[in-house]
């Protein structure tokens, strides 16, 4: 379908007469934008101590900014012939069904969450003062949208190698409020996802996985964010791919589809795709809610919602990221690989845990996680200054003990035993990129600093 056509799908109108001139207008702007792109954009030389060493980073070409403008030449603002495209492909590299794309990975896992709270399950429902387990080590957003819709988070510890939960602590986390596990594959490390889907069936429980630092990692082979009733992307510029910002929840009951969307499209119980009308045929025959019969579909609204709906624009940059994730994900997995037999080979492992999957796991590293042994011999700070004046950046594990933030001090919640390794990841723990934007050069730079600073205190 030619673009124009596409276009009139969502405008209702045609947007060109001489189409054959509007497509040879479009090829030469797009030609003009590869040139740009290579003239403006091309890869600089790395130069030690010169050269910022990003922790994270998006890694664009051409085709990213030729699909950009190709949106913008549209003019079509909001979702539209690439967000059909993107949401299509998107679920194809997860094993799932259906992707409903959003503006954040934070807005993902509140949609995700808040759709259980549908009265569309009826008893099993998510209420006002159910319990939710989850770990206080990692990022906050896996914990806000239980908090937000008024439930309890129940904190687990973490083990130390590979910072997720530890799972020998899930039935005592266990009562009667409990109904939901919502956990993060900490760094593209997947949890244990045998024990905890076995522990969610057992005991009727539902399970969000958020996958945002976790593109294309499997488990016993199967790619995670197929294993529970919803899991969350993020495609902030930082994660595998970009949109700039953006994000995704994925599902495969098509009925989710509904009360997701419904939750993004400001909770209206319409389900037409922006632009369309009376897609279901009876737009002004509803009966719902106390409304009269007729109020136009388009203005019911079955649930409290948002507007977290993605741009086109957004969708173009992510479909032409999807096209090249595979490459992303292995570049991801090889420089782990370097990074560890780098710190292995220099005996840095006496200083510091080094990060393990499990056994079934094969993680997309998001980074490389280390955590300082003895914290009287290395201080974290003064380590991770040091190597920020060497100009190699990098990031704690987010919030580090959740509890212990401002925002969540006064928060209800519940802790189960005590978070003794999380305190400790708090204090002692940091990472290092692997992203795909790195080479060996950068890597071995982070190494021989860490060996370095180690030497030299």
């Amino acid at each position: 379908m030619s673009w124009e056509r596409k276009a009139k799908k969502y405008t209702g109108v045609e947007l060109v007469k001489d189409s054959t001139k509007s497509d040879d207008l479009r090829k030469k702007i797009l030609k003009l934008s590869s040139e740009y792109f290579d003239l403006v954009h091309k890869k600089k030389e790395f130069i030690p101590g010169e050269t910022f060493v990003a922790a994270s980073s998006k890694v664009l070409d051409k085709n990213d900014l030729n699909n950009l403008i190709d949106s913008s030449l549209d003019l079509w603002l909001t979702a539209g012939r690439y967000a059909d495209e993107f949401e299509k492909k998107l679920p194809k590299k997860f094993g799932t069904k259906f992707a409903s794309s959003t503006v954040s990975g934070s807005a993902a896992n509140l949609l995700a969450f808040s759709a259980l709270t549908s009265d569309y399950f009826g008893d099993s429902k998510i209420k006002d003062g159910d319990e939710v387990i989850t770990v206080a080590a990692g990022f906050p957003t896996t914990v806000a949208p239980i908090i937000h819709n008024r439930c309890v988070p129940v904190y687990l510890d973490v083990d130390l190698e590979t910072c997720n939960i530890k799972t020998e602590d899930l039935k005592k986390a266990l009562t009667k409020k409990t109904k939901a596990v919502f956990l993060a594959h900490t760094l593209g490390n997947p949890f244990d996802l045998e024990v905890v889907t076995n522990f969610c069936k057992e005991n009727n429980l539902f399970l969000i996985e958020d996958c945002c630092d976790a593109f294309g990692s499997k488990f016993d082979g199967k790619t995670v964010g197929s294993f529970g009733n919803f899991a969350s992307l993020s495609f902030y510029p930082a994660h595998h791919i970009t949109t700039g910002e953006g994000g995704a929840v994925l599902y495969n009951d098509y009925k989710m589809k509904r009360i997701v969307e419904s939750f993004r499209d400001w909770g209206r119980d319409c389900w037409c795709q922006t632009g369309m009308n009376n897609t279901c045929g009876k737009r002004y025959s509803w009966k719902l809610g106390n409304l009269p019969k007729g109020y136009d579909h388009k203005f019911v609204y079955s649930h409290v919602g948002y507007n977290m709906k993605i741009t086109d624009m957004q969708a173009a940059l992510g479909s032409s990221q999807l096209d090249k994730v595979e490459e992303f994900i292995q570049k991801r997995k090889d420089n782990f690989i370097y990074m560890m037999k780098r710190f292995l080979d220099e005996k840095l492992d006496k200083y510091f845990i080094l990060p393990e999957a499990h056994p079934k796991a094969d993680p997309s590293w998001y980074g490389f996680l280390l955590t300082i042994k003895n914290s009287k011999k290395i201080d974290r700070n003064e380590l991770v200054s040091y190597l920020n004046s060497k100009k190699i950046l990098t990031r704690l594990l987010f919030a580090g003990n959740l509890t212990k933030q401002p925002g969540y001090i006064n928060k209800k919640h519940k802790i189960i035993g005590n978070l003794k390794n999380t305190d400790k990841i708090m204090s002692d723990t940091f990472w290092v990129g692997v992203w795909p934007g790195l080479g060996k050069k950068q890597l071995n730079y982070i190494v021989e600093e860490i060996k370095n600073f180690i030497q030299n205190i």
